[in-house]
């Protein structure tokens, strides 16, 4: 999602003659921002706008930025592309400049102080107001509807919005308001739209997927939902993200292990390892419990991968607290694993809290972990040589076919890499594939 190209001088001409009513969205951050981008694209082209998303032609009369406000470093490459495009505008190379998503929600009155160049700023759920100061209606009757920005064989699926969770260092809420779940019978006309498109994998995101449906129905029908979105003709694959573990419906894994389109995946941040550390986190739970949860999805779901994801240095990490999460994650074991150094955020609960581990510090923590879960991770990778996996390829890469098992989500798991020299594979359809050797990080087989 996060642009590579945004950071390069520009260097299009003045006088280079702008398109009129074309519009390149840049899109910052997470996975549900893309998905909002994907909506506002579909807005903007039913109004008869000329649409791109990140385009390199730099000949757009209105750029829109979708921006993030999650961490620091987050806000500082939102804050940087702002002031790039603010620069294309003092210099003729955009006409309308137009900053949207969770940055311009939380911090609008000092970002339109700052940067004067942008026309105007809009918060996360102020879609309809772009739209109508772009002189486009809002167009009831495609709720639901997205041009798709990731390549045609998969799309992220966004069940819900916002969050109700209380986590200290979190500012989501502050952002993206309370839960708001989509109705089942929704989400499944959406599901049935995109397979119709050719989508074969709809990866399942929200703040909170584990929430789904109490704000509907009363009661989490997360269950509910993945067995009637596996029912929809021609998705193979459905996998789910960011669940939080607090409340899991375990039902979840019974629909895992009835019905086949259900990775055996799950995706759920765990943030850290000390008891101690979770409580002032305020996740209401121990490190003792969410122990036991893992060991029953586990027992649930044997052959399922679980990506989890941690925090350093949050404040009041002492050496103590750190090798209770180091040793932690040594014994769990888990399939795929990310962290995060702390930010400090305004206006969460723990910005009460001393900020008292050194970014240095922070960081060697980060890299400790990571080495962890290298060799963990490559000494589970060497168990699959050998055995053969489904494989849904996704692109082509100097000289591989580049592929996942349904044990590996996009960009951020582990990849199957086939040589082209002597295998053919079509992009967006599933081979068989031998796993022959195997890294930390990437399995390398041949097509059976």
């Amino acid at each position: 999602m996060i642009h590579d190209g945004l950071m390069r001088t520009f260097k299009v001409l003045k006088t280079r003659t702008l398109k009129k009513n074309k519009v390149n969205v840049v899109t910052l951050g997470c996975a549900k921002n893309l998905f909002d981008s994907e909506v506002m694209l579909s807005q903007l082209k039913a109004n008869n706008f000329e649409v791109e998303h990140e385009s390199q032609k730099e000949d757009a009369q209105i750029v829109v930025i979708n921006t993030c406000g999650f961490i620091e470093n987050a806000k500082q490459e939102s804050i940087d592309t702002i002031l790039s495009f603010a620069e294309a505008k003092k210099q003729g190379k955009v006409e309308k400049l137009y900053v949207t998503g969770c940055l311009s929600e939380r911090y609008k009155d000092d970002l339109e102080k700052e940067i004067t160049e942008v026309d105007a700023y809009f918060g996360t759920r102020e879609l309809p107001r772009l739209l109508k100061t772009l002189k486009a209606d809002y167009k009831h009757e495609l709720v639901g509807e997205r041009l798709l920005t990731t390549p045609s064989h998969y799309a992220y699926f966004k069940i819900s919005e916002g969050c109700d969770r209380p986590c200290s260092f979190c500012a989501i809420p502050l952002m993206r308001g309370k839960h708001r779940s989509t109705p089942i019978e929704a989400l499944v006309d959406q599901a049935k739209g995109l397979a119709a498109k050719g989508v074969k994998e709809l990866m399942v995101i929200a703040q909170d997927s584990t929430y789904y449906g109490l704000d509907l129905y009363g009661k989490r029908e997360l269950p509910k939902l993945l067995d009637k979105l596996s029912d929809v003709q021609g998705i193979d694959w459905i996998r789910l993200h960011y669940a939080f573990p607090t409340g899991f419906p375990m039902e979840v894994f019974d629909v895992m292990n009835e019905k086949s389109a259900i990775c055996n995946y799950l995706d759920i941040p765990l943030q850290h390892g000390s008891s101690a550390m979770l409580k002032s986190m305020r996740r209401g739970t121990t490190r003792e419990k969410t122990t036991k949860l893992i060991e029953d999805i586990r027992s649930k779901v044997p052959s399922i991968a679980i990506r989890t994801t941690l925090i350093a240095g949050y404040p009041g990490e002492g050496e103590k607290e750190f090798q209770e999460m180091y040793d932690w994650v040594e014994r769990m074991r888990f399939e795929r694993l990310g962290i995060f150094t702390y930010s400090h955020e305004e206006n969460t609960h723990a910005f009460k809290l001393k900020d008292d581990v050194p970014a240095e510090l922070k960081q060697e923590r980060a890299n400790q972990i990571m080495e962890l879960q290298a060799s963990i991770s490559e000494e589970l990778n060497h168990l699959k040589v050998g055995k053969t996996f489904k494989v849904l390829f996704d692109k082509v890469e100097a000289e591989y076919f580049v592929g996942r098992t349904e044990f590996d989500s996009v960009e951020v798991d582990n990849q199957v890499l086939v040589p082209t020299k002597d295998n053919y594979v079509r992009i967006g359809d599933f081979s068989n594939v031998k796993i022959n050797d195997a890294t930390a990080y990437d399995l390398y087989g041949s097509v059976e």
